[in-house]
């Protein structure tokens, strides 16, 4: 019997998965593939922006076919990459584990398309042939590697040029990361258990007596609190939409939005609460049910854009541009001056969120669900 070690499915602590599944050995697997490229993906921070980086991945395997992909990323991101067959390994940052074991190897590839002073740490120490995207100085300040990293890096920079920006976040990091971009989807799956999950709550909430969902997503975050809607905004949706009897709205948020979410479950009979302490996968599978997501620019967005929901999105402090649509995203942006600003404090009366009018919302679901 011959153990190929070079194959790209050999884990080294447990049979591969073709053994486990097919009984397959070495000597006569058609599964096996010799690795040729070792890829170390780096992206940390926010659940959502791991999300949407994964639209980088099909491209990636379209430029080095039979590579070995490992993500580096924080453990409270590492369910989004169930189900994702792209990804060979994910690790988390925390577990005391993941640095040794990255340290022991030589990668062909690194890609770290994010200019955090964090996560460019662990691009500076890791060894490998090549990296793309950005990196620490012998001063500890973050700096682009390659030229193309060196826009996205100013605009991080400069008020300005992040206000000028016309390029989706996908259309930007593709570029850093010199793939060729096909406008690939983010990927999310979901699996048998979370499928199961989801056709739970459909029955036990009788979701069949509706023939449209909108979901409502009320949450924006601890950091981002202008990335949320006004009560009332929501309140007036909720109340246009009991003119139309076919539709139930279903409420999405955190457990500090739990608050809002009683109340806003008390303007219409057709309004179901989907839980506020619902894990990561969950909340996915809940937000499959929608035929319409209404969120701001957070979490639920991705999740909706990847699993393919038509979506009406927000827009305050943060860029709408950078949000590639994949033609079912409409955008509600309010006339302001100071939009794509950043700040988690304003003192406009109106605020940015404050301008986008019930009216202009129900008019864009009015055209929707026509």
């Amino acid at each position: 019997m011959i153990l190929k070690t070079d194959c790209i499915h050999f884990p080294g602590d447990r049979p591969c998965w073709p053994n486990k599944q097919f009984g397959k050995i070495c000597d006569n697997c058609e599964y096996y593939k010799a690795l040729k490229e070792k890829i170390l993906i780096i992206k940390f921070d926010a659940i959502g922006d791991v999300l949407r980086t994964t639209s980088i991945l099909p491209a990636v395997k379209r430029k080095y076919r039979e590579s070995h992909i490992t993500w580096l990323t924080k453990s409270n991101t590492t369910d989004i990459f169930i189900g994702n067959e792209f990804v060979d390994e994910v690790l988390s940052v925390e577990n005391t584990f993941t640095l040794p074991k990255l340290l022991s190897q030589n990668f062909d590839l690194i890609l770290h398309p994010d200019a955090s002073p964090v996560s460019a740490a662990y691009a500076n120490i890791i060894t490998a042939k090549e990296k793309l995207g950005f990196t620490l100085d012998e001063k500890g300040k973050v700096i682009p590697i390659n030229e193309e990293a060196i826009e996205w890096f100013e605009m991080g920079a400069f008020d300005q040029l992040k206000k000028a920006n016309t390029k989706t976040y996908q259309q930007i990091i593709h570029s850093i990361l010199k793939l060729e971009y096909c406008k690939d989807e983010i990927l999310l799956k979901l699996g048998e258990s979370e499928k199961q999950f989801r056709n739970k709550f459909y029955a036990d909430n009788k979701l069949n007596r509706y023939k449209y969902l909108i979901g409502i997503n009320t949450g924006g975050s601890r950091r981002w609190k202008y990335k949320k809607w006004r009560l009332d905004g929501f309140k007036d949706v909720i109340q246009e939409l009991e003119k139309y009897p076919g539709v139930g709205v279903l409420l999405f948020g955190g457990e500090i939005e739990s608050d809002l979410i009683n109340e806003l479950k008390s303007f219409s009979k057709n309004v179901i609460n989907t839980g506020t302490k619902n894990s990561l996968r969950e909340f996915f599978a809940l937000i499959d049910l929608v035929d319409l997501l209404i969120t701001g620019d957070t979490l639920a967005l991705h999740a909706a854009t990847a699993l393919k929901k038509k979506v009406i999105c927000l827009f305050g402090p943060t860029s709408s541009a950078e949000i590639e649509n994949y033609g079912r995203i409409i955008k509600v942006i309010p006339d302001m001056d100071c939009l794509v600003c950043y700040k988690q404090d304003c003192d406009f009366v109106p605020n940015c969120m404050e301008k986008i009018t019930s009216e202009m919302v129900i008019e864009k679901i009015k055209n929707l669900i026509a």
